[in-house]
């Protein structure tokens, strides 16, 4: 081989060894740069608002932190939540609402301020129990019965319909909540739906001048029937489990009303989620409602409250009667949003105050 193609042959060889490193360190570059992309698709923030109790959501929520690397801002209240939201409207500043009430969630998809998604996973959710568009799910069942205190009433003598506390048979005998409680709005909204206006305008008035105590949350009711402060009181479902697991006081029973083969059956309303117009983090809310139809964090939803999984393939609590277990009424909940608005104006003309001293 002569040396001309010998020297061609080598500046060949050095410009291939300089393509390649070129090429490596291009290569390096965009594979940094791709990293950087998928930190950022698991990074950023979801804003949730809520009108559960904190001690249920936080490590619910801090396990999607955990799993996701998407940091959370939870912002949490009563029922001032929901007008938090509509007073938003266009210029949203939260993606997810999680509300112990469907009827208020139903609400806001009625007027624009929810938009749908098809999660992962969703059929696992009855439609009975989720918007039309997906907008808002339950996951957890809040079914109204009847706690009594078993030292001062039996079974066989308690009321076996919610009708039967209007009659004076019952008068100081029992306690309710507020007017404006969320789970009262929602049971009110059903006894329009089931009895209309009228019938559950009487029913309330009678209630009112019935009702022993009147209090600003369960929490107060399950404590006053525990200590034999009244018989009995109307409460969701996982105020008795609470008070269960109580060192004292507990000796108390659960009656689920309405339970005979012409009665309407118990009224059953959810804790869900809801996903919110224009959210400033789409995406990861998208991320965070799949995560959330995994069976596991359906499962950490409920059990957290003490409340009935809405998913009849997972197991509630011990000694919990599963959803299916009892007869509950068969109107969808999303019909609560046609009368939400209106049920405490009718709250109000029935002489239940909204609000405790008000």
């Amino acid at each position: 081989m002569n040396k001309s193609i010998k020297f061609f042959i080598a500046i060949i060889g050095i410009l291939t060894l300089f393509t390649i490193a070129a090429c490596s360190g291009d290569t390096g570059e965009n594979s940094k740069a791709n990293n950087d992309e998928e930190v950022t698709e698991k990074s950023g923030e979801l804003v949730v608002y809520s009108s559960r109790n904190e001690k249920f959501m936080e490590p619910l929520l801090e396990k999607f932190e955990k799993e996701s690397g998407i940091t959370v801002n939870l912002l949490s209240g009563k029922d001032e939540i929901i007008n938090k939201v509509k007073e938003e409207g266009k210029n949203a500043h939260a993606d997810i609402l999680i509300s112990n009430d469907v009827g208020a969630l139903e609400h806001l998809r009625q007027n624009d301020f929810l938009q749908g998604y098809d999660a992962e996973g969703i059929e696992s959710i009855d439609e009975k129990y989720r918007a039309e568009d997906n907008s808002w799910y339950g996951l957890s069942a809040r079914t109204r019965i009847l706690m009594y205190n078993k030292d001062l009433i039996t079974e066989e003598e308690m009321p076996k319909t919610i009708a039967e506390l209007a009659d004076d048979k019952w008068k100081d005998e029992f306690a309710i909540t507020r007017g404006g409680n969320g789970s009262m709005i929602a049971h009110v909204s059903a006894l329009r739906n089931e009895w209309g206006d009228d019938k559950t305008l009487e029913w309330l008035k009678n209630v009112k001048d019935n009702a022993a105590v009147i209090t600003d949350g369960h929490g107060d009711l399950r404590r006053a029937v525990g200590a034999g402060e009244v018989k009995m009181a109307l409460v969701n479902n996982y105020y008795y489990h609470q008070q269960l697991d109580e060192p004292t006081d507990n000796n108390v029973g659960a009656i689920y009303p309405d339970q005979g083969e012409d009665d309407m059956g118990a009224f059953v309303n959810a804790a869900g989620v809801g996903f919110i117009n224009n959210a400033p983090n789409e995406d990861n809310a998208k991320t965070f409602l799949d995560w959330l139809m995994k069976p596991e964090n359906q499962r950490e939803f409920s059990y957290a409250s003490m409340e009935v999984p809405i998913n009849p393939d997972i197991e509630p609590i011990e000694e919990a009667a599963k959803i299916s277990d009892y007869k509950i009424s068969d109107m969808p909940l999303r019909d609560l949003g046609n009368v939400w608005e209106n049920t405490r104006e009718l709250i109000e003309k029935s002489g239940l105050d909204l609000e405790i001293g008000s």
